[in-house]
């Protein structure tokens, strides 16, 4: 589930910290972007588990029409559709949530304030009452109704992110309303996996794609710390027109982190790497940030491409 660049994200945010905390020890560096990945993580299956939030507050409000239709001798019939949706009723039911759930102490008691917003949104959307008006319903409509729900709703929703931020608070958690809209995709992605015949017992996804993922992030952390004052002394010789006390410190630790993995992932081509790290600059530094470290960046390459330091750098124009 967590890639390759949220893997280095993290590294960067646990640098930064750790750079800024003398205090700080490797060991305790490396439990920190443990946890980070645990939070994420954690995040999933919260984000997944609103599927049972929001169908118990669907059922909750439909008793309460039902209750009044009662009262007035309606002869209104409820629409149970929604309510006893099959893919909704899988994800209750699959025991790799609920033991997560249980085990991490997670839940929605300090999110609940989103849910009647989300549901008042999904109940006027047109993709909702189309499903509910439908003279037929299959099992892919049942899916269907959960991916918009996702997709169109819950994504880049304010009411969720406050209620994500509360909860941060409360369970300890970090990143949950950077997150967001990433995780939710891995939801969509989970949504998608869902067969009819899909049981109890049916797998989630996993927190690494494979054992590769977290090792290539601890080493990363580890040879990065270990280089440190190395890669800062490249930077300055190469600073030239630049004040070193006047450069942002989320910028150098880009570039300690890009120039470690540069330097010791021999496997890793070049162009990734200085694509991603230049991506990370805009997401996480000043408006021009990403110009100044391609520039500090291509001129380190360059010289340790005449000094023949480094076989990954031998193709650099």
């Amino acid at each position: 589930m967590i890639n390759r660049t949220m893997v280095r994200t993290r590294v960067i945010q646990t640098l930064f910290a750790y750079y800024k905390d003398g205090d700080k020890t490797v060991t305790g560096a490396r439990k920190e972007l443990t946890k980070s990945f645990s939070d994420t993580y954690d995040l999933y299956f919260v984000l997944l588990d609103f599927v049972n939030e929001l169908t118990a507050y669907a059922q909750q409000q439909l008793e309460e029409q039902i209750g009044r239709a009662r009262a007035t001798h309606s002869g209104w019939q409820p629409n149970r559709r929604f309510t006893q949706n099959r893919f909704a009723q899988q994800i209750f039911d699959n025991r790799a949530l609920r033991t997560r759930m249980q085990e991490q102490h997670l839940g929605w008691d300090s999110g609940m304030s989103a849910v009647a917003e989300i549901y008042k949104k999904m109940t006027e959307s047109d993709f909702y009452r189309q499903y509910m008006d439908a003279e037929e319903c299959s099992y892919e409509d049942d899916k269907r109704v959960w991916r918009l729900i996702y997709q169109n709703i819950l994504a880049n929703n304010e009411a969720l992110e406050e209620a994500l931020d509360e909860m941060e608070l409360t369970l300890d958690k970090s990143n949950w309303t950077t997150d967001a809209d990433v995780v939710i995709s891995y939801i969509i992605k989970t949504i998608k996996r869902f067969k009819e015949d899909s049981t109890p017992d049916t797998a989630l996804l996993e927190m690494f794609d494979s054992e590769d993922e977290y090792r290539f992030a601890t080493t990363l952390l580890e040879k990065a710390i270990a280089g440190h004052e190395t890669y800062e002394e490249m930077i300055n010789n190469h600073l030239r027109n630049w004040d070193a006390d006047r450069i942002a410190y989320m910028d150098r630790v880009i570039l300690e982190t890009a120039l470690a993995e540069i330097l010791e992932f021999e496997e890793i081509a070049l162009t990734v790497s200085l694509n991603e790290y230049i991506e990370l600059a805009k997401c996480y530094s000043g408006d021009k940030s990403y110009m100044f470290i391609n520039g500090i960046l291509t001129e380190i390459l360059r010289d340790l491409k005449h000094s023949g330091e480094c076989f990954k750098i031998l193709s650099l124009k």
